[in-house]
């Protein structure tokens, strides 16, 4: 059984592939594997409307079974911000979005929660898987592990960067959301 994942984001796919290690019979592939670089306009107002639109276009394209996620930071006190536009809040990048995220928090409660919402396609209905993971932003950066926010979001004492990818595997949002996944698909195709 082949299994893509829609996305670019070399992070995630590397995370959603080490979590289908285990499954011999499955191969997972990625855009990358199939040099698609398409682009698709993520034009929801949520990020489970984000996650369908990516995995019915890309079961569409390629008749193979999909998951896609849209995930990010939500900060209550911005509002949830930056939410949905996480990857693009700034327009420039990890960089520029950390910057702008920690001038916008400067002087608010600083609570924050990373949500994943994974859409699993197959051509009929859709299902959604989502996870959320609570924390507080730092004040700087720490750490050079992960990616996006990681170095600003703080889980139990320690900003995502600053675990390894295995611990960071155990409880971030994409991983309880995968969780409800495999559980799901594990049952779906009697694994």
């Amino acid at each position: 059984m082949k299994l893509l994942i829609a996305s670019g984001n070399k992070y995630k796919i590397y995370e959603f592939k080490v979590l289908f290690e285990k499954y011999k019979d499955i191969e997972v592939v990625s855009l990358a594997d199939l040099d698609d670089h398409d682009e698709v306009e993520e034009n929801g107002t949520t990020f489970s409307e984000n996650a369908f639109i990516k995995a019915k276009y890309f079961y569409d394209k390629y008749k193979i079974i999909t998951i896609s996620d849209d995930s990010g930071i939500c900060v209550p006190s911005l509002n949830n911000e930056p939410g949905i536009y996480s990857s693009r809040y700034s327009g420039h990048g990890d960089e520029a979005n950390n910057d702008l995220l920690l001038k916008n928090v400067e002087g608010k409660d600083r609570t924050a929660f990373y949500e994943c919402d994974i859409c699993f396609y197959d051509g009929t209905e859709p299902q959604f898987f989502i996870g959320k993971c609570y924390g507080t932003l730092g004040y700087e950066r720490k750490g050079v592990n992960g990616f996006g926010y990681d170095p600003l979001f703080i889980y139990e004492g320690k900003t995502f960067a600053e675990v390894d990818l295995e611990t960071k595997n155990k409880v971030s949002h994409r991983a309880l959301a995968l969780k409800e996944f495999i559980k799901y698909f594990e049952n779906k195709y009697s694994l």
